[in-house]
């Protein structure tokens, strides 16, 4: 037999986390655990007590698992498509669970046999080079894999391919020489500063605000401890974007841009994620720990807040805009704390119904992404697509009612006390009705792509009337 029909009859092994896909099942199959049973979670270390094999299958057994979502590798799925259309045998060989592994091999239709994890057997390394072994292939097998756990299979293949491969698979493919289809150069430090989301810090600016209404802004003092109040809930807030991008891993997939999210996409590994994010919220806690033990409970009450908005607040109707005006409005009570300064009823009132209106416009644009016949299940929030009209008038009304509430302050006896000339302060109203009409005006055009407040902070027209506004206090207060 010439060396091309050995070639051509020679099967293909190929391994499935990191491999096929660009995530790990049991990594993502926990979170799932987490969506949708957490009361399961106090079982997953006595699971883990008795092998990864049971670990595995237990979980598989209380999550239900949407293999067309997963973050396959295009490279690896041309490949097999070519192999298998010139006739080759494909088999899926893994780890994860069969469950999982079946589910997999059905959404591709590219594998002619699956071989996976089942109740009492973990098949990684060894236990799965003696599976495909054992099988006799003439000629030998050619194997894909990524990981220190397959260099053993690897190296007993006719044929090796390794894919974006750990340390010990990269410097295995270095010396043998073997086919490499790497993983994209900095993509992981991209992917970790992204999944951060830097750029949703310009909402912490609020805790300044407290400072701007009291005039401690030029005090030296006052501005240190601000900028640490700043970094200290920026830290806090990444490591709560991290946790909330984890729990959502199957919605963020079904969403036309949160796809392309780090988590979502495959390009940060999960392992990764969880030990940046608990080193943010370490340097959240330091940092907090030199403010005044009051801002590190507004801290700690912001995490816990965060936390169940993520788990479930975020799933319910109307508490969830409600939760995200509220932890709106504590980024000025921190700032407040972290100065030690008095906050004003006035402030806290105009912050709920203003950021109110914005957690509405989110609600209202992201039912506008999905379209008509949004649900619950596709969305991962407690709307439907007939909500729509409600949460426009209802986003409307509160930002109105902030209106409202700036009126009356300007009107009220601590606004006579503070600034020399109140009477200037009247033009904010027209300025503030200006940044919530427009920004409900863009949502119903459907042009409000990103998250409100940084959308404001950023937009040139909302600053202008930021930076208009400014000069109003400023004047009133110093002519």
């Amino acid at each position: 037999m010439d060396a091309r029909v050995i070639h051509v009859e020679r099967p293909i092994y190929v391994d499935l986390d990191g491999t096929l896909i660009k995530t790990d099942l049991l990594w993502e199959s926990l979170f799932l655990l987490a969506r949708q049973a957490p009361a399961s979670l106090w079982r997953v270390p006595f699971w883990a007590a008795k092998g990864k094999a049971c670990l595995k299958a237990e979980i598989a057994k209380r999550v239900e698992f949407e293999a067309e979502l997963l973050p396959y590798r295009e490279e690896v799925v041309r490949e097999l498509t070519a192999a298998r259309a010139s006739g080759r045998r494909v088999v899926l060989a893994t780890g994860a669970n069969e469950r999982f592994a079946h589910a997999v091999s059905e959404h591709l239709g590219l594998f002619d046999e699956v071989m996976a994890s089942c109740d009492d057997v973990n098949l990684t390394a060894s236990r799965k080079l003696e599976r495909i072994e054992a099988r006799g292939d003439p000629g030998g097998f050619e194997y894909y894999g990524n990981s220190h756990e397959d260099v053993c299979l690897l190296a007993a293949a006719a044929e090796a391919t390794v894919v974006a491969p750990d340390r010990t698979a990269a410097r295995w493919q270095r010396k043998a020489g073997a086919q490499l289809l790497p993983a994209p150069r900095n993509g992981l430090l991209k992917g970790c500063i992204k999944a951060m989301r830097p750029h949703q810090w310009v909402k912490n600016i609020l805790v300044f605000v407290p400072l701007v209404l009291t005039h401690e802004f030029l005090d030296l003092d006052m501005v240190v401890k601000g900028l640490t109040a700043f970094f200290a809930f920026s830290f806090a807030a990444s490591s709560v974007y991290i946790l909330n991008d984890l729990l959502d891993l199957s919605a963020d997939r079904r969403h036309k841009t949160k796809r392309r999210r780090p988590f979502a996409s495959g390009l940060v590994p999960i392992p990764t994620g969880l030990m940046l994010g608990l080193g943010l919220l370490a340097t959240a806690v330091g940092l907090g720990a030199t403010l005044p033990v009051e801002f590190m409970w507004v801290l700690g009450g912001y995490m816990l807040a965060t936390t169940a908005y993520s788990f479930f607040l975020k799933r319910m109707l109307l508490i969830d805009v409600l939760t995200l005006a509220g932890l709106y409005t504590v980024r000025i009570v921190a700032g407040a704390t972290a100065a030690d300064v008095d906050g004003s009823f006035w402030l806290m009132a105009f912050s709920v119904f203003f950021f109110l209106s914005l957690a509405l416009v989110k609600r209202y644009t992201e039912l506008m992404d999905f379209g008509i016949g949004a649900e619950r299940s596709t969305t991962g929030r407690g709307y439907l697509d007939v909500d729509i009209d409600m949460l426009g008038q209802s986003g409307i009304a509160s930002g109105f009612a902030s209106v409202l509430v700036l009126a009356l302050y300007i009107d009220s006896v601590e606004v006579r006390r503070m600034y020399d000339v109140p009477w200037l302060l009247w033009p904010l109203c027209p300025l503030v009705l200006y940044i919530v009409v427009r920004i409900w005006i863009l949502a119903r055009r459907n042009q409000m792509h990103e998250d409100p407040v940084v959308f404001i902070l950023q937009d040139w027209r909302s600053q202008i009337m930021i930076a208009a506004g400014a000069a109003l206090f400023a004047v009133a207060a110093f002519v």
